[in-house]
C-alpha cells in the first residue's frame, strides 16, 4: 500500500507541475504575441463566430500556418485561409473562387455556414495564413480567459499555490515518517548502563 501512495504522490506532483508549465506557456505566449500563442511555427487562433461551422465550432482553437508572398499566389479553391479584413480584424473562411486581375490574384471567400460569399474579395497580399486542419474544440474559451487578469490569477497563481501546498504536505509527510522511524528505532534499541 505504501508503494501505491508513493507512486500516486509522484503522479499527482508530475500532473500539477505539467499543468502549471502548460498553463504558464499558454498565458505568457498569449501575452508576448499580443493575442493567440504560437506553437512550432503555427499560430493558434480562437474561433469567435459560427461562420465556419461545422468545420470548426465557436470557441475552438485552430492552428494556422503563416504564409509568405509566393505561397499566397498558389492557394486554390477549397483552402481555408486567414486574411486581414481591416487593420485589426482577421477572418478565417474558405476560398470558393480564384481570379487573376490587374491588381493580382483575388480570392472570393465564404464561411461554410454563411448563405452568401463575403462581400469583399480578398487580395492575395492580405492572406496571412492557411488553416492546417488541426482544431481543438472549446479551448478558445480558455485562451481568451487566460488573457484577462482573472485568467492569469486562475491559471497561473492558483495552480502555483496548489503545487506549493502539495509540496509542503509531501515534505511534512516525509518528516513525519522520519520521526516515526526515529522513535521506532529508539524503542527497539536496548538501553545500556
Amino acid at each position: 500500500m505504501k508503494i501505491f501512495f508513493k507512486w500516486l504522490n509522484r503522479f499527482v506532483t508530475a500532473v500539477l507541475f505539467v499543468l502549471l508549465i502548460g498553463l504558464g506557456f499558454l498565458v505568457f505566449s498569449s501575452k508576448l504575441s499580443g493575442g493567440e500563442p504560437n506553437v512550432f511555427g503555427y499560430q493558434l487562433k480562437t474561433v469567435l463566430s459560427g461562420s465556419m461551422e461545422p468545420e470548426f465550432k465557436t470557441g475552438s482553437v485552430i492552428a494556422v500556418k503563416p504564409i509568405d508572398g509566393e505561397e499566397r499566389q498558389q492557394l486554390k479553391v477549397g483552402d481555408v485561409i486567414t486574411f486581414m479584413e481591416s487593420d485589426d480584424k482577421l477572418i478565417t473562411h474558405r476560398i470558393i473562387e480564384v481570379k487573376e486581375t490587374g491588381a493580382g490574384i483575388v480570392y472570393t471567400t465564404k464561411g461554410d455556414n454563411n448563405n452568401a460569399p463575403d462581400s469583399n474579395p480578398v487580395l492575395a497580399e492580405n492572406v496571412v495564413a492557411v488553416y492546417s486542419g488541426f482544431t481543438i474544440p472549446y479551448l478558445g474559451y480558455i485562451s481568451e480567459f487566460s488573457q484577462s487578469k482573472n485568467g492569469i490569477i486562475a491559471l497561473l497563481i492558483v495552480p502555483g499555490f496548489l503545487l506549493i501546498g502539495y509540496s509542503g504536505i509531501t515534505i511534512w509527510r516525509a518528516f513525519h515518517e522520519l520521526e516515526k522511524e526515529k522513535k521506532k528505532a529508539e524503542v527497539e534499541m536496548p538501553k545500556t548502563s
